[in-house]
């Protein structure tokens, strides 16, 4: 075999180890070149890795080799597949050998056992937690792009509010920076930085519960509001207020990461065999939290769609607060959305269209005319009915004396009443058509012109 390098997936990333430029062309090969990659520090493994006569063949490893991690994405975990890669004893992870022989460009699995680096008792335990860290680590600057993004400060938001509970985040979030920077300086989580950090908990789930459930609170006051200029207020004033929130969420879910990053490095060290069941606790708990995060932004996105349902119904009658509503409703979804992607939470909404007067003026006009339309031929039905009546009911008799019997009067009435109808359905749907010409032919406002509000026009429902 002319190259042979290692990969081993925990099913969200994939770790592929071996010579730099091996590495590089597996890369190249599998179509992850473009994907955000990031370096993994092989020398942490050495003490997972087997002891006595190994640790030569395993700094000779660590000397030649070099390690990269790459989040999967649902399409290159499919290039991936094709590798055959197997399950191991290491919950949820998997592993492979490859190799690509002489001159031909393709890889091939090699049946053979991970390489010395990985064989030892708690390798794939320690590669994986890296691994689930880097993930971690890697979400966790989506995020700061995400507050950098929006401009908010998060510690503004967090003064200007009279809860002890939030000023206290400001305190946990230096704390925490401050211990992801000594371990990236030292390599490992001392007992003395850990027992800085493992108070912060309870803080964060509390100002995270407090963000979700302002966030329901505004849902809630937009599901309450029926009048349509109080709905375009409220969902203006909501804009900035779900933006700040989200910001705060935001930052608590950052920390929450950084959190599992320290205690993962402190079991690590302290407590490798339970490692495993530490790293996989820690996997389902963040995902309780997205799950959480995902249904009480969900709910807001919901409200917002019914926010834009309502405007859109009323705009013949509030042809300027409608607009208004809605711009500001799709305002919100569309921050929702971009907050739910950076933390990957898949959504199925998107923003709404607001109705133009016009169209809901055609809307009303086509409905105007199709029932006029059914009240004529109702006429028409009713009057020829009432014809067939009388003329059972009323014998034609003889009136003038000239020996041929004549049309009831009785009948004659009916018809003429009939006839009389028809003519007035008739006439109404005219006045209507004529009415909404006259509408439909004034000048049409641009999309992207706001209407300017005549000084004498009353707000809300005529």
């Amino acid at each position: 075999m002319g190259s042979e390098i290692e990969l081993v997936s925990d099913g969200d990333g994939l770790a592929v180890i071996g010579n730099s430029a091996d590495v590089e062309r597996f890369f190249l090969s599998a179509g992850l070149d473009k994907a955000a990659s990031k370096d993994l520090d092989l020398h942490r493994l050495w003490s997972f890795s087997g002891t006595g006569g190994a640790a030569a063949q395993i700094g000779a490893d660590l000397a030649a080799n070099s390690g990269r991690w790459v989040k999967l994405t649902a399409e290159s975990a499919e290039a991936v597949k094709k590798y055959g890669l197997m399950p191991t004893k290491t919950p949820r992870v998997s592993h492979a050998m490859i190799g690509e022989p002489g001159d031909i460009k393709q890889w091939l699995q090699i049946a053979q056992a991970p390489s010395a680096l990985l064989r030892g008792p708690f390798a794939l335990t320690a590669l994986s937690t890296m691994m689930q860290q880097r993930a971690m680590q890697q979400q966790m600057d989506e995020i700061v792009g995400y507050l950098q993004e929006i401009n908010e400060k998060v510690d503004d938001v967090l003064r200007g509010q009279k809860d002890a509970v939030l000023a206290d985040m400001i305190g946990v979030d230096l704390i925490i920076e401050e211990a992801l920077a000594v371990r990236d300086q030292v390599g490992r989580v001392s007992e003395v930085t850990w027992s800085k950090v493992q108070a912060t908990g309870m803080t964060i789930a509390r100002t995270q519960a407090y963000a979700l459930r302002q966030l329901d609170v505004i849902a809630e006051k937009l599901e309450k509001k029926a009048n349509l200029g109080e709905i375009a207020k409220a969902a203006k004033e909501a804009e900035p207020k779900v933006r700040e929130w989200l910001a705060v969420l935001a930052r608590t879910f950052q920390l929450q990461d950084g959190v599992s990053v320290l205690e993962l490095d402190r079991v690590l060290d302290a407590s490798p065999g339970e490692l495993d069941s530490h790293r996989l606790g820690l996997t389902t708990a963040r995902q309780n939290r997205l799950e959480l995060i995902g249904r009480s932004t969900a709910r807001l996105l919901t409200q917002m769609d019914e926010t834009v349902r309502k405007a859109n119904s009323k705009v013949l009658l509030n042809p300027f607060d409608s607009p208004a509503a809605v711009k500001s409703s799709n305002q919100i979804t569309t921050g929702v959305l971009d907050f739910r992607g950076r933390l990957g939470i898949e959504s199925g909404h998107e923003a709404k269209d607001a109705k133009r007067w016009g169209q809901a003026a055609a809307e009303v006009r086509d409905k105007l005319l199709a029932a006029a339309s059914e009240g004529a031929n109702a006429a028409e039905r009713l009057g020829a009915e009432t014809f067939d009546r009388a003329t059972e009911v009323f014998r034609p008799v003889d009136i003038d004396g000239d020996g041929t019997p004549d049309q009831p009067r009785a009948a004659t009435a009916y018809e003429e009443a009939g006839a009389a109808i028809k003519g007035a359905a008739a006439g109404i749907a005219g006045a209507f058509g004529t009415l909404f010409q006259r509408k439909t032919a004034a000048p049409v406002l641009d999309d992207n012109v706001e209407p300017v509000e005549d000084e004498h026009r009353t707000t809300g429902a005529h």
